[in-house]
């Protein structure tokens, strides 16, 4: 029975990321860029229709959404090669096409406009679906369609879709740069409010840590968009291949997103990946012999994590998801866990299991890599906080001075106050103690005096 996602892409972000995204699905299952199912694609076992659907015509369409408030990135999308894979009935511009100017509230408002165009193309693709699943959202939480219209959806997509699990891919700046996009601490904070209150799964990739990663793995010195974003693509494909090629566990969301999330709060999730490969830099060709034991080892480095922390003395990891693509034998991941185990190379919660859970899965027939065995690790860790505490800090300094509200004060939902900040940075806050209080032997208890006080 297939288990449908509906991916929706928001934003500039949000749809270069799904452009890399789409085209790394249909080289997996052997579908061209036209759609349709190339001739040496026969072996079966795939399952396409998690992330695809058949048109009349044997031609394959994703389960995708492409939203936008200014033109540029889907033109380009319908510029290129793959402009006749997707259903054109799902595409949605804004009618004067001139963005939300970087400003979340903006976004925000714009989509509470045409919310019922874009609900109507999501109903119709969930009515399409045998099982729908849930929704897969991509988007930035810094810009202004990403964060805005990707908040709006959030929320009403739980209120019309209840029972239905909503992830994201959600991308967050590099802190560490001067960023084009003066409010971003403003959008970021308003965006992670949702993500905290209205999402079951938060999968964080920030860009200082993949241009870290390019740069170190790929041996590139300046990497574009299109770079960093395969990073993310691999990332994506891989966190989702067991969906794809069912085995005996993790073969639905809801699977895998039990595992990793035993409080619902503490729902984000730091991501690594070995060994990465690119072909278009010689340097990063090289190919070296993997084993389950160093592709495990290799996934609780910090060089390799899509996510820069700052992890204290006392953060830990809540849960580990390694999804371990080629050949892997069981005994040889039965053998490497006893080995990370001994060495102490991963420091779990006191109050939980620890141990890291694996799933083996297929690699795609139809790709050769250089590599036998490569990784995946999804991870909950505590020292999230560490970046949701820089958020809130260039969110301090900026309304502490009250610096470029005009623009947020032009919306009706700003207009009277900034009761909405007030409210997201309490709840970034409540989330950042939690997440804190895990690495406690007495997190157990966390929040009952809160409860019983009141």
């Amino acid at each position: 029975m297939p288990r449908e996602l509906i991916t929706i892409q928001t934003g500039q972000c949000g749809n270069q990321i799904g452009m890399e995204f789409w085209s790394q699905l249909c080289a997996e299952h052997g579908i061209s860029k036209e759609g349709i199912l190339e001739d040496f694609a026969t072996e079966g076992g795939d399952r396409k229709d998690v992330f695809f659907y058949q048109a009349d015509d044997e031609h394959y369409i994703p389960r995708a959404l492409l939203l936008d408030l200014e033109p540029r990135v889907i033109n380009n999308i319908l510029a290129s090669p793959y402009s006749n894979l997707y259903n054109p009935e799902n595409i949605y511009l804004s009618k004067d096409g001139g963005g939300a100017g970087n400003i979340w509230a903006y976004g925000f408002s714009q989509a509470e406009k045409v919310c019922e165009d874009i609900f109507e193309m999501i109903d119709r693709e969930a009515d399409g679906s045998d099982s729908l699943e849930g929704f897969m959202l991509l988007h930035s939480i810094a810009g202004g369609t990403g964060s805005g219209m990707g908040s709006f959806l959030l929320e009403r997509l739980n209120d019309r879709y209840p029972k239905k699990l909503i992830t994201t891919y959600s991308v967050f700046p590099n802190n560490e740069e001067v960023s084009d996009v003066v409010v971003q601490p403003y959008n970021s904070i308003l965006t992670l409010r949702r993500l905290t209150n209205n999402a079951d799964c938060v999968t964080v990739l920030d860009n200082a840590a993949l241009n870290r990663i390019a740069c170190d793995r790929l041996h590139v010195q300046n990497p574009t968009f299109t770079q960093t974003n395969q990073l993310v693509s691999t990332v994506m494909s891989a966190s989702t291949t067991t969906l794809r090629y069912p085995g005996y566990m993790n073969n639905d969301l809801v699977g895998i997103i039990a595992s990793l999330i035993p409080t619902p709060k503490c729902h984000y999730l730091t991501t690594a990946y070995t060994p990465f490969t690119s072909d278009q830099v010689e340097k990063a060709k090289s190919v070296r012999k993997t084993t389950v034991l160093d592709v495990m080892r290799r996934l609780l480095q910090p060089k390799n994590k899509m996510v820069s922390t700052n992890p204290s003395k006392k953060s830990c990891y809540i849960s580990v998801l390694n999804i371990i693509q080629g050949e892997a034998d069981p005994t040889d991941v039965h053998k490497s866990l006893l080995r990370i185990r001994e060495r102490r190379l991963a420091q779990f919660i006191p109050w939980g299991p620890a141990s890291i859970q694996v799933a083996l899965t297929k690699k795609s027939p139809y790709i050769q890599t250089p590599h036998r065995v490569s990784g995946l690790m999804l991870a909950n860790h505590t020292s999230i906080a560490s970046l949701l505490k820089r958020t809130c800090d260039h969110y301090d300094r900026f309304i502490k001075r009250k610096a470029f509200l005009e623009q947020f004060k032009k919306e009706d939902m700003f207009a009277e106050n900034l009761e909405e900040f007030d409210i997201a940075r309490e709840t970034i806050q409540d989330l950042i103690n939690e997440y804190e209080s895990c690495e406690s032997n007495d997190y157990i208890n966390y929040g009952i005096s809160k409860d019983q006080s009141q």
